[in-house]
């Protein structure tokens, strides 16, 4: 039985435009990911899903300090701290849970200052433009590479 830790910043899903996910209003987004959370959930029985979000980067910190020693993995999307917390970055190599950098859109295809990911740097992978597919990616990635 394995536990795994999501957090999501956010600020990032808020800044995601909800028709991607086939949403009108953030109020419907922020319901939709609860939603696909418990679908996640119901998909993987064997897996202890616990599931966070914050606008805080110290919460994220704190976060990741705190289940870093005691889970077996973390999703992260750090949202746009990923572009700018070398804060982050410093707690995830303090860690020793395998961390997985999410991002629903792809960063790459964005603006040109979201290209630098502190995140991808110590993150055993990354995922991105796989919209809340990505999850469930990362989930897997974790069960088949990182968890024995």
């Amino acid at each position: 039985f394995s536990h795994t830790q999501v957090t999501l910043g956010r600020n990032r899903l808020f800044a995601c435009t909800n028709t991607r996910v086939g949403c009108n209003n953030r109020r419907d987004f922020c319901q939709h990911i609860d939603g696909f959370f418990e679908q996640l959930v119901s998909a993987y029985p064997d897996i202890s899903l616990h599931y966070t979000q914050t606008n805080h980067e110290g919460d994220i910190i704190d976060i990741l300090h705190k289940v870093g020693f005691m889970h077996d993995g973390i999703i992260l999307n750090a949202g746009g701290y990923s572009h700018t917390s070398i804060a982050i970055m410093d707690a995830i190599s303090a860690i020793q849970a395998p961390v997985i950098d999410v991002h629903i859109s792809n960063i790459y295809e964005r603006e040109p200052y979201r290209h630098n990911n502190y995140i991808a740097k110590t993150a055993v992978h990354s995922i991105v433009g796989q919209g809340l597919d990505g999850y469930t990616q990362a989930i897997d990635y974790l069960v088949n590479q990182c968890i024995k």
